[in-house]
């Protein structure tokens, strides 16, 4: 069950550093090339990044076949506290201390990581991991090679 679990989280940082890459990527596109404002860059680029860490993780990592409106809203509900203070953190940051917006984005990446796998795991998909049908094929191909 470790073992499981560790592999859980290993997948988890991956598919959560694609997301980062979609984050940044979508980031440094609205950032240098359009020159849009700090906080509206970054808020499209966390939605986006937002969007595939939770299709991805919840069809590949959890394995839920949980409500999709119900998970969706209780990240919904994460980032309702996670946007603001990360939002906050920003401005006082780079506005206040002159910080790199880079290095800002990289801060807030890194505790977006550290906060939401423990929320997803044990609020979001709590009860309902190892149940959709890739769970439901691995437990039969178990079963089988157990026999």
């Amino acid at each position: 069950m470790k073992h499981k679990e560790f592999l859980r989280t290993v997948k988890y940082v991956l598919i959560a550093a694609s997301a980062g890459l979609i984050e940044i990527g979508s980031f440094t596109l609205m950032n240098e090339l359009l020159h849009w404002n700090y906080w509206l860059s970054y808020l499209i680029a966390l939605v986006l990044s937002v969007l595939w860490n939770f299709t991805i993780n919840r069809r590949y990592t959890f394995k839920s076949a949980s409500n999709v409106p119900k998970a969706m809203l209780l990240v919904f509900a994460y980032y309702c506290v996670f946007t603001p203070l990360s939002t906050l953190l920003e401005h006082v940051l780079t506005a206040k201390l002159h910080w790199n917006e880079y290095l800002v984005t990289a801060i807030n990446m890194i505790l977006n990581l550290a906060t939401e796998f423990p929320f997803q795991r044990f609020v979001v998909f709590r009860n309902s991991i190892d149940t959709n049908d890739l769970a439901k094929k691995e437990t039969g191909a178990e079963e089988s090679e157990a026999e």
